[in-house]
């Protein structure tokens, strides 16, 4: 089962690496521990890529590149890359003008709204910087290499 289900593993397999990787990268960077990381969308490396880029890959590889099946899901990939990289991370800098605007007017008025929805903190990183969408394919196309020919 696990050879002819490999692209499907070799896809998960690439997405929780690139979860466990990003509170390491994470560490390496900044000296600091954060094991939320491992829950967290955005970041380095795009666990999003990885996944996609690993199916599109071990797809192309067990079914041929010019294989409908490929086709489909070398679509979805650069679907769900394209929104990593621009819906999802366009979002997320959305959200940072919004929270700092919000504070600018209260500053700026001397109060505090009554409105609890002006207390919700929003998560900022949403989505990638297209150096971490690169190091989510490139992990991605190491895996699904990997589950091709390695086992």
């Amino acid at each position: 089962m696990l050879r002819t289900m490999y692209p499907f593993w070799s896809a998960i397999t690439a997405a929780v690496l690139a979860q466990i990787l990003k509170p390491i990268i994470y560490y390496i960077r900044t000296r600091k521990r954060n094991l939320w990381l491992l829950f967290d969308s955005g970041g380095m490396p795009s666990s999003h890529t990885a996944l996609v880029s690993a199916l599109a890959i071990s797809v192309g590889l067990q079914e041929q590149f010019s294989s409908t099946i490929f086709a489909v899901t070398a679509t979805l990939a650069v679907i769900v890359i394209y929104d990593a990289a621009n819906v999802r991370y366009y979002s997320g800098q959305n959200i940072r003008v919004t929270q700092q605007l919000v504070k600018d007017v209260q500053e700026n008025l001397h109060t505090e709204f009554d409105n609890p929805i002006y207390q919700i903190k929003l998560k900022e990183v949403l989505g990638h910087r297209w150096r971490e969408i690169f190091a989510g394919f490139l992990l991605g196309a190491l895996i699904a290499l990997f589950f091709h020919y390695g086992l």
